[in-house]
């Protein structure tokens, strides 16, 4: 009798515990199958896993495509822009508590594979931003009378040393544009300060608006 009321206790043990942690357990053995899949198909192609790469994605999105306004999205982006802000990153010349002590671990080797690994992925449109009209055609008439696209390229998607603007975070472009006004980060042609210290907020919001929303070129 005994017995039977054991086997009954542990079979209600065992059916609640799938009740509660049956989702969680189902989830640990997805992520097991997903971290094994990943690594045999990073063995065959003769690299170990993770790759350095799959570290940006908590913040930069699946290849570099961004879902957060306040993190810019590096798909896309010139390979000579980004091997740049990385060693600006590593050095202290450009400050970031998240990018300084990452960029610091990786060599040359690999902040080169970084950057031509992003810049070769296909870039998306920033459609989580919602502008207010009123300030996108105004930042349309700011970014064309500041003849932005003279450096950024006629469509704004960047080249060479000179970041692509068109579908980036409004966050990101905003607090850019502070950093330049403020003196905290730097170009050097000394271009962006001198234009950012003689954007008023307004405007600096304006043109944030304007670019964050605009459609990027496939």
């Amino acid at each position: 009798m005994k017995k039977i009321v054991l086997i009954s206790v542990a079979a209600i043990t065992a059916a609640l515990a799938l009740v509660f942690y049956g989702p969680a357990l189902i989830d640990l053995y997805r992520l097991d199958r997903f971290i094994d899949a990943s690594a045999k198909a990073y063995q065959a192609d003769g690299v170990p896993w993770p790759r350095v790469n799959d570290t940006c994605f908590a913040c930069h999105g699946v290849k570099g495509n961004s879902l957060h306004q306040g993190y810019p999205s590096l798909a896309g982006q010139s390979a000579a822009y980004l091997e740049t802000q990385l060693h600006n990153f590593a050095s202290g010349a450009r400050r970031s508590p998240n990018m300084g002590p990452l960029s610091m671990t990786m060599d040359d080797a690999q902040i080169k594979d970084l950057a031509d690994y992003f810049s070769k992925q296909t870039v998306a449109d920033n459609r989580y931003f919602k502008p207010d009209p009123q300030l996108r055609a105004k930042g349309d008439q700011l970014v064309a009378k500041g003849n932005c696209a003279a450096c950024h390229g006629a469509q704004l998607m960047g080249h060479d040393q000179f970041p692509r603007l068109a579908g980036q975070g409004y966050d990101y472009i905003l607090a850019q544009f502070d950093a330049f006004a403020s003196g905290s980060r730097n170009d050097p042609t000394g271009m962006m300060k001198s234009i950012a210290e003689h954007t008023s907020l307004d405007d600096r919001k304006a043109i944030a608006h304007y670019l964050a929303s605009l459609e990027t070129k496939h």
